[in-house]
Protein backbone atom coordinates (compact mmCIF):
# COMPACT_ATOMS: atom_id res chain seq x y z
CA UNK A 1 0.00 0.00 0.00
CA UNK A 2 2.76 2.30 0.61
CA UNK A 3 2.50 5.16 -1.83
CA UNK A 4 -0.93 4.63 -3.18
CA UNK A 5 -3.76 5.89 -4.33
CA UNK A 6 -5.62 3.69 -2.23
CA UNK A 7 -3.91 4.77 0.92
CA UNK A 8 -5.01 8.15 0.35
CA UNK A 9 -8.38 7.21 0.12
CA UNK A 10 -8.22 5.08 3.13
CA UNK A 11 -6.95 8.85 5.17
CA UNK A 12 -9.43 10.83 3.82
CA UNK A 13 -12.24 8.14 5.17
CA UNK A 14 -10.30 8.57 8.46
CA UNK A 15 -9.66 12.71 8.31
CA UNK A 16 -13.12 14.00 8.17
CA UNK A 17 -13.86 16.09 11.35
CA UNK A 18 -13.53 19.44 11.25
CA UNK A 19 -10.94 21.66 13.49
CA UNK A 20 -14.28 23.44 14.88
CA UNK A 21 -17.87 24.14 15.11
CA UNK A 22 -16.73 28.05 14.21
CA UNK A 23 -16.23 28.64 10.35
CA UNK A 24 -12.89 30.14 10.87
CA UNK A 25 -12.30 31.23 7.48
CA UNK A 26 -14.69 34.28 8.09
CA UNK A 27 -12.74 35.77 10.80
CA UNK A 28 -9.33 35.57 9.21
CA UNK A 29 -10.90 36.90 5.76
CA UNK A 30 -11.48 40.45 6.30
CA UNK A 31 -7.75 40.59 7.25
CA UNK A 32 -6.90 39.31 3.75
CA UNK A 33 -9.65 41.20 0.83
CA UNK A 34 -12.26 38.77 1.71
CA UNK A 35 -10.47 35.41 1.30
CA UNK A 36 -9.18 33.00 4.07
CA UNK A 37 -6.25 32.89 4.50
CA UNK A 38 -5.17 29.30 3.82
CA UNK A 39 -7.40 29.26 1.00
CA UNK A 40 -4.68 31.52 -0.44
CA UNK A 41 -2.10 30.54 -2.51
CA UNK A 42 -0.23 33.88 -2.02
CA UNK A 43 -0.26 32.76 1.88
CA UNK A 44 -0.30 28.95 1.77
CA UNK A 45 0.64 26.81 -1.45
CA UNK A 46 -1.05 23.82 -0.70
CA UNK A 47 1.51 20.51 -1.35
CA UNK A 48 0.44 17.09 -2.15
CA UNK A 49 1.81 13.29 -2.59
CA UNK A 50 1.85 12.66 -6.53
CA UNK A 51 -0.42 9.65 -5.01
CA UNK A 52 -2.93 11.61 -3.54
CA UNK A 53 -3.00 14.10 -6.50
CA UNK A 54 -3.77 11.37 -8.81
CA UNK A 55 -7.04 10.65 -5.98
CA UNK A 56 -8.53 14.29 -6.49
CA UNK A 57 -8.09 14.49 -10.01
CA UNK A 58 -10.28 10.82 -9.93
CA UNK A 59 -12.64 12.37 -7.46
CA UNK A 60 -13.01 16.17 -8.85
CA UNK A 61 -12.20 18.99 -10.75
CA UNK A 62 -11.55 21.24 -8.06
CA UNK A 63 -7.98 21.14 -7.93
CA UNK A 64 -5.15 21.84 -10.75
CA UNK A 65 -1.58 22.45 -10.69
CA UNK A 66 -0.13 25.40 -9.75
CA UNK A 67 2.22 27.59 -11.48
CA UNK A 68 4.48 29.80 -9.07
CA UNK A 69 3.87 33.11 -10.29
CA UNK A 70 6.69 35.15 -8.61
CA UNK A 71 9.92 35.21 -7.51
CA UNK A 72 8.92 34.27 -3.29
CA UNK A 73 6.30 31.11 -4.48
CA UNK A 74 9.50 29.93 -6.90
CA UNK A 75 11.64 30.23 -3.64
CA UNK A 76 9.13 28.48 -1.26
CA UNK A 77 8.81 25.47 -4.10
CA UNK A 78 12.27 25.10 -4.77
CA UNK A 79 13.10 22.38 -2.36
CA UNK A 80 9.92 20.69 -2.48
CA UNK A 81 10.23 17.15 -2.97
CA UNK A 82 10.27 15.30 -6.64
CA UNK A 83 6.79 13.58 -5.78
CA UNK A 84 5.30 16.36 -4.68
CA UNK A 85 2.99 18.40 -6.56
CA UNK A 86 2.08 22.08 -5.40
CA UNK A 87 -1.77 22.42 -6.31
CA UNK A 88 -4.82 25.18 -6.11
CA UNK A 89 -8.17 25.10 -6.02
CA UNK A 90 -10.94 26.77 -7.41
CA UNK A 91 -11.22 28.62 -3.94
CA UNK A 92 -13.28 29.06 -0.95
CA UNK A 93 -16.38 29.47 -2.46
CA UNK A 94 -16.19 26.30 -4.29
CA UNK A 95 -14.43 24.56 -1.62
CA UNK A 96 -16.27 20.76 -1.58
CA UNK A 97 -15.53 19.40 1.87
CA UNK A 98 -14.79 15.86 1.14
CA UNK A 99 -12.15 16.71 -1.67
CA UNK A 100 -9.86 18.59 0.51
CA UNK A 101 -6.09 17.38 0.78
CA UNK A 102 -4.75 16.16 3.56
CA UNK A 103 -3.06 19.65 3.87
CA UNK A 104 -6.08 21.61 4.19
CA UNK A 105 -7.71 19.38 6.81
CA UNK A 106 -5.71 19.48 9.11
CA UNK A 107 -4.29 23.41 8.48
CA UNK A 108 -2.82 25.17 11.13
CA UNK A 109 -1.57 22.12 12.71
CA UNK A 110 0.99 19.38 11.86
CA UNK A 111 1.47 16.39 14.44
CA UNK A 112 4.56 17.37 17.06
CA UNK A 113 7.43 14.78 17.87
CA UNK A 114 8.89 15.09 21.09
CA UNK A 115 12.93 13.34 20.92
CA UNK A 116 13.06 10.15 20.27
CA UNK A 117 9.49 9.65 20.59
CA UNK A 118 6.01 9.16 18.44
CA UNK A 119 3.77 11.91 18.18
CA UNK A 120 2.85 13.42 21.37
CA UNK A 121 -0.71 16.21 19.44
CA UNK A 122 -0.79 18.64 17.46
CA UNK A 123 1.14 21.92 17.32
CA UNK A 124 0.84 25.11 14.71
CA UNK A 125 2.41 26.33 11.50
CA UNK A 126 3.79 29.67 14.07
CA UNK A 127 4.32 31.50 10.93
CA UNK A 128 0.70 32.17 10.36
CA UNK A 129 -0.31 33.24 13.50
CA UNK A 130 -1.12 37.02 12.48
CA UNK A 131 -3.15 36.03 10.08
CA UNK A 132 -5.07 32.37 11.42
CA UNK A 133 -7.71 33.44 13.89
CA UNK A 134 -7.19 29.98 15.08
CA UNK A 135 -4.37 29.81 16.47
CA UNK A 136 -5.52 32.73 18.81
CA UNK A 137 -8.14 30.57 20.07
CA UNK A 138 -6.96 27.13 20.22
CA UNK A 139 -9.37 26.54 22.93
CA UNK A 140 -11.98 26.21 19.83
CA UNK A 141 -10.64 22.85 18.52
CA UNK A 142 -12.85 19.86 19.02
CA UNK A 143 -11.02 17.00 20.39
CA UNK A 144 -12.46 14.58 17.40
CA UNK A 145 -10.79 16.75 15.12
CA UNK A 146 -7.17 15.88 17.19
CA UNK A 147 -8.13 12.11 17.16
CA UNK A 148 -8.76 11.79 13.44
CA UNK A 149 -6.13 14.33 12.44
CA UNK A 150 -3.58 12.04 14.29
CA UNK A 151 -4.81 8.88 13.19
CA UNK A 152 -4.85 9.95 9.80
CA UNK A 153 -1.21 11.09 9.97
CA UNK A 154 0.39 7.53 11.93
CA UNK A 155 -1.59 5.66 9.26
CA UNK A 156 0.47 7.94 6.46
CA UNK A 157 3.73 7.84 8.47
CA UNK A 158 3.34 3.87 8.26
CA UNK A 159 4.01 4.29 4.91
CA UNK A 160 5.99 6.99 3.98
CA UNK A 161 8.72 7.35 6.35
CA UNK A 162 9.94 10.48 4.57
CA UNK A 163 6.77 11.98 5.85
CA UNK A 164 7.25 11.59 9.03
CA UNK A 165 11.06 12.76 9.00
CA UNK A 166 9.86 15.84 7.47
CA UNK A 167 7.40 16.39 10.70
CA UNK A 168 10.14 15.38 13.28
CA UNK A 169 12.48 17.55 11.73
CA UNK A 170 9.94 20.53 12.08
CA UNK A 171 9.12 19.26 15.45
CA UNK A 172 13.00 20.46 16.03
CA UNK A 173 12.73 23.63 14.09
CA UNK A 174 9.78 24.57 16.51
CA UNK A 175 11.40 23.84 19.27
CA UNK A 176 14.46 25.83 18.16
CA UNK A 177 12.68 29.01 17.48
CA UNK A 178 10.18 29.34 20.65
CA UNK A 179 13.30 28.66 22.95
CA UNK A 180 14.98 31.86 21.32
CA UNK A 181 11.58 33.36 22.05
CA UNK A 182 11.43 32.11 25.24
CA UNK A 183 7.67 31.07 24.80
CA UNK A 184 5.69 27.76 25.30
CA UNK A 185 5.08 25.61 22.30
CA UNK A 186 1.46 25.50 22.66
CA UNK A 187 0.51 21.74 22.17
CA UNK A 188 -2.72 19.95 21.69
CA UNK A 189 -2.34 16.47 23.03
CA UNK A 190 -4.00 13.27 21.58
CA UNK A 191 -7.15 13.60 24.06
CA UNK A 192 -7.62 17.20 23.09
CA UNK A 193 -5.85 17.89 26.25
CA UNK A 194 -4.10 21.36 26.68
CA UNK A 195 -0.43 21.04 27.02
CA UNK A 196 3.02 23.30 26.61
CA UNK A 197 6.15 22.64 25.69
CA UNK A 198 8.75 24.01 27.95
CA UNK A 199 11.42 26.65 26.19
CA UNK A 200 14.88 25.26 26.75
CA UNK A 201 14.11 21.93 28.43
CA UNK A 202 11.36 20.80 25.91
CA UNK A 203 9.63 19.40 28.95
CA UNK A 204 5.73 19.06 28.22
CA UNK A 205 3.32 19.84 30.75
CA UNK A 206 -0.56 20.44 31.61
CA UNK A 207 -1.17 23.75 30.34
CA UNK A 208 -4.46 25.96 30.61
CA UNK A 209 -4.94 27.34 26.67
CA UNK A 210 -5.33 30.94 28.57
CA UNK A 211 -1.68 30.41 28.65
CA UNK A 212 -1.42 30.29 24.75
CA UNK A 213 -0.52 33.54 23.15
CA UNK A 214 -2.98 35.34 21.56
CA UNK A 215 -1.46 37.60 18.78
CA UNK A 216 -1.94 41.65 18.31
CA UNK A 217 -3.66 41.06 15.29
CA UNK A 218 -7.20 39.29 17.22
CA UNK A 219 -5.63 40.12 21.25
CA UNK A 220 -8.82 42.75 21.31
CA UNK A 221 -11.11 40.38 20.41
CA UNK A 222 -13.15 38.21 23.17
CA UNK A 223 -11.99 34.32 23.04
CA UNK A 224 -14.45 32.60 21.44
CA UNK A 225 -16.30 30.08 23.72
CA UNK A 226 -14.11 26.63 24.46
CA UNK A 227 -14.80 23.16 22.78
CA UNK A 228 -16.58 20.72 25.07
CA UNK A 229 -13.94 18.30 26.47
Amino acid sequence: MAGSIELYRRLYDLFLAPVSRYDCGRKCAPLNEGIPVCCDTGHAIPLVDKHEWQLLKSRTDLWRLYRARDADAKKELADKHRDCRAVECKGFRHCERDNRSIACRAFPFFPYFPRNKGVAGLSVFWSFEDRCWVQSNLQIVEPEFVKECIAAFELLFEHDKAERDANYEFSGTIRRAFTRMNRIIPLIGRNGEFLAVEPGTHRIRTASWREYRRHETFRDEKPAAPARR
